[in-house]
C-alpha cells in the first residue's frame, strides 16, 4: 500500500464515520506565537478544541496536516526521526469520547478492508498511570482489554501519557499505540522489556489518542470540563513504514526515492553507515525546505527564515563531503514528484523553489570553502570551541551552529552551544536597536500625508497577497511625508502586469471608501479574527486591530498601533514608482499618493 492510499484511507475511514475533512493548515501558524511553525496536527485547531464553533459547523474533523519540528535535528537520519511529516488526525468537539476513538483506532490499524491490515499481535498500547492531578485511567483500559491482551497494556506516568498545552487550558490522560518492527516478531513483554524496546527503536510510536477531559489552570488541574474532546495524531511517515513492512521511514516510498536521487548524484561511492546517514540527512533537510518555501518563507538571519537556511545550510555542507555532481535545487523534482496529487501546490511553485534553493546554495558555497578553512585553523589543538569562535564561523561565513557542532563532533571537539546563543542574543539586540534608530518604526512623522500612507500600506500588503500569494508578508517599511517604501517577503521580481494588477486593486479600494475602523481587543479575542501580523513580545495583553471595510467589502484586518485615516477615499490616487529587491527573498516598493 502505497503512502497516497494509506492518507486517503485513513480520511475516508473517519468521513464515513461523519468527520468533515479540513485541509492542512499551512506550516506557518496564523495565530501562535509560541511556536515558528505548526508542530502538531492540532494546533491550527486550538480555538475549536478550547471551545469556538469550527466554521464548517460540524463536531468531528479529519485531516492531513503538514507539521515542521527541529527540536530532534540531532536525531535526523536515524530510523523513525524527520524534520517535516504528515500527522494524520481526528478530533471530537464535545461528540463521541474513549470508547468511540479507541475503538476506530485499532480497527484502522487492523481491519484489511477498510485500514491498513496490521497484525494486531504486533500492537501494544500504553495507558494513563494517574498521579496527584488525576487518576489512573482505567476507562481506558478496560475498553483496550476488548482488542488486545491486557499483558500489552503498560501504565505509563505523565511524561509519556499525559497531555497539556501549557499551565492553562483543557489537558488529559492519553493513550498511544506501539507497532513491533522487527523481522522476528517480540512477541510478549514485561514493561521492562518494552521500555527497552522502545529505546532500540524495535518498536514505534503510530498512533496517540488524547483524551481532553481536565482543566489546568496556573499549572494544576482544577477539575473536569463540562464539554470533553478527543484530539489524535498518527503519523504518516511511520504508518507508512509499518505498512510497507520497513523498519525505517527513509526506506517507504515518501523518502526512498529522494534518498536514492542523492546517492545516485554522490561521487563518493563507499557505501557506510555514515554516508547512508548523511544522505538521509540531505533528503530530510530538502523535502522540509521545498515544503518551506512553498508556505513563504525565504532564507534569512531571523526566525522561520534562519530555520530554514540552517537546514539547506546543512544540506549543502553535507552534499559536498559526498561530492554531489549537482547542486540541491537538481533533485527538488524527486521530491515533488512523490507529492504531485496531494500537493499539487508544489508543481504550480516549482521554479520559485528551485530558484530560492539556488540562490541560497550559491550564496554559502562561495563562503564554504573559507570557512572550512577557518575552523580547521580556530580549532587546532583545541577541546572546546568558545561561543564566541562559533557565533564568528556564523557572522562571517555563515555557518549554523549545527554545522559546526557536526564538524568539531568530527574531530571530538565541544561546541560552548550556550556561549553561542547568547553571543547571538547580543547581535540581534544590536541589530534591533540600529533598526528601531534607523526607521523609527516606520514613520518619520504623524503628519496627515504620513497617516495616509500609512494607512496606504495596509491596502498595499492585501493587495500583494492577493496577487502574488499568502506567502507575502511585511518585512518593514519607511514612511515620510513625500513616498511611502514597503518591503515584503517574495523571491522574484515582479512582473508588469503583477505591479498593474497591484496598483489597480488598492485604487480599486481607495474608489470604494471603505471604513477604516480599530478595535482594542483581549489577545485571546484578537486571534480569532485573524488578523495579518505576527503576535509577539511587543504586544501586551491587549491589541489593536485595524479593519478596511465591513460586511461583503471587507479587505483588510491587520494588527496595528499607528495612525490611519477615516476613509480610504481620503488617500488619493496611489502609484508604484519602482520595485526592486533588498536581499534574498525580499522585495522592495516605492510608490507615491497623487
Amino acid at each position: 500500500m502505497q503512502s497516497n492510499e494509506i492518507r486517503a484511507r485513513f480520511l475516508t475511514f473517519f468521513e464515513k464515520r461523519g468527520h468533515a475533512i479540513i485541509p492542512s493548515a499551512s506550516l506557518i501558524p496564523e495565530n501562535d506565537p509560541s511556536v515558528l511553525f505548526n508542530t502538531a496536527g492540532m494546533q491550527p485547531l486550538v480555538p475549536y478544541l478550547l471551545g469556538e464553533s469550527h466554521p464548517s459547523g460540524a463536531t468531528r474533523l479529519a485531516n492531513s496536516q503538514k507539521c515542521v519540528r527541529t527540536v530532534d535535528i540531532d536525531e535526523i537520519g536515524d530510523n523513525t526521526h524527520a524534520t517535516f511529516f504528515e500527522m494524520l488526525g481526528n478530533w471530537s468537539l464535545g461528540d463521541y469520547f474513549k470508547e468511540e476513538a479507541i475503538e476506530w483506532s485499532f480497527k484502522l490499524l487492523t481491519d484489511k478492508e477498510e485500514g491498513f491490515g496490521l497484525d494486531p499481535k504486533r500492537l501494544y498500547v500504553t495507558v494513563f498511570e494517574g498521579d496527584e492531578n488525576a487518576p489512573r485511567d482505567d476507562e481506558a483500559f478496560e475498553i483496550w482489554k476488548k482488542y488486545i491482551p491486557e499483558h500489552r497494556i503498560y501504565f505509563m506516568g505523565a511524561k509519556n501519557n499525559w497531555w497539556s498545552p501549557g499551565d492553562n487550558g483543557p489537558c488529559g490522560p492519553d493513550s498511544e499505540m506501539f507497532y513491533d518492527v522487527t523481522v522476528e516478531g517480540l512477541g510478549d513483554m514485561t514493561k521492562e522489556e518494552y521500555l527497552k524496546a522502545d529505546d532500540e527503536q524495535k518498536i514505534v510510536e503510530i498512533w496517540n489518542d488524547v483524551f481532553m477531559e481536565y482543566e489546568k489552570k496556573d499549572g494544576k488541574v482544577i477539575g473536569k470540563l463540562s464539554k470533553k474532546n478527543v484530539d489524535t495524531g498518527s503519523g504518516l511517515e511511520r504508518v507508512t513504514m509499518v505498512v510497507q513492512g520497513k523498519n525505517n521511514i527513509y526506506d517507504t516510498d515518501l523518502l526512498q526515492p529522494i534518498v536514492h536521487q542523492v546517492h545516485k548524484v554522490s561521487q563518493v561511492r563507499q557505501v557506510t553507515d555514515g554516508n547512508e546517514r548523511v544522505e538521509r540527512i540531505i533528503a530530510d533537510h530538502l523535502r522540509t525546505s521545498i515544503f518551506m518555501i512553498a508556505d513563504g518563507v525565504v532564507p534569512s538571519n531571523t526566525d522561520r527564515g534562519y530555520i530554514l537556511r540552517r537546514l539547506l545550510r546543512r544540506a549543502v555542507r553535507l552534499s559536498h563531503t559526498l561530492e554531489l555532481s549537482c547542486g540541491l535545487e537538481e533533485l527538488v523534482g524527486s521530491v515533488i514528484h512523490i507529492y504531485t496529487d496531494s500537493y499539487p501546490n508544489l508543481v504550480k511553485d516549482a521554479v520559485r523553489i528551485q530558484n530560492e534553493i539556488k540562490k541560497e546554495e550559491e550564496k554559502f558555497r562561495l563562503t564554504l570553502v573559507h570557512g572550512m578553512k577557518e575552523f580547521e585553523r580556530i580549532s587546532e589543538g583545541k577541546s572546546e570551541l568558545s561561543g564566541a569562535e562559533t557565533f564568528s564561523l556564523f557572522s562571517s561565513y555563515g555557518f549554523p551552529i549545527e554545522i559546526t557542532k557536526e564538524l568539531a563532533s568530527e574531530r571530538g571537539i565541544v561546541v560552548d552551544e550556550k556561549g553561542f546563543e547568547e553571543e547571538f542574543k547580543k547581535h540581534k539586540e544590536i541589530s534591533a536597536v540600529g533598526s528601531e534608530q534607523k526607521f523609527k518604526g516606520g514613520l518619520a512623522d504623524t503628519s496627515e500625508i504620513s497617516t495616509r500612507y500609512h494607512t496606504a500600506t495596509h491596502l498595499l500588503q492585501k493587495a500583494l497577497r492577493t496577487v502574488l500569494g499568502e506567502h507575502v508578508f511585511q518585512k518593514g517599511s519607511n514612511i515620510t511625508a513625500e513616498r511611502m517604501r514597503f518591503d515584503f517577503s517574495h523571491g522574484e521580481k515582479m512582473t508588469d502586469e503583477q505591479k498593474k494588477m497591484t496598483e489597480d486593486l488598492v485604487n480599486e479600494k481607495i474608489k470604494e471608501a471603505l471604513p477604516v475602523m480599530y478595535e482594542d481587543l483581549p489577545i485571546d479575542e484578537a486571534r480569532k479574527r485573524n488578523p495579518i501580523g505576527l503576535f509577539g513580545d511587543k504586544y501586551g495583553d491587549v491589541v489593536r486591530v485595524y479593519t478596511i471595510g465591513e460586511g461583503d467589502k471587507k479587505w483588510s484586518i491587520e494588527l496595528c498601533g499607528g495612525p490611519h485615516v477615516k476613509n480610504t477615499s481620503e488617500l488619493g490616487h496611489f502609484k508604484i514608482l519602482k520595485e526592486e529587491a533588498v536581499s534574498a527573498g525580499v522585495r522592495r516598493i516605492k510608490a507615491v499618493l497623487e
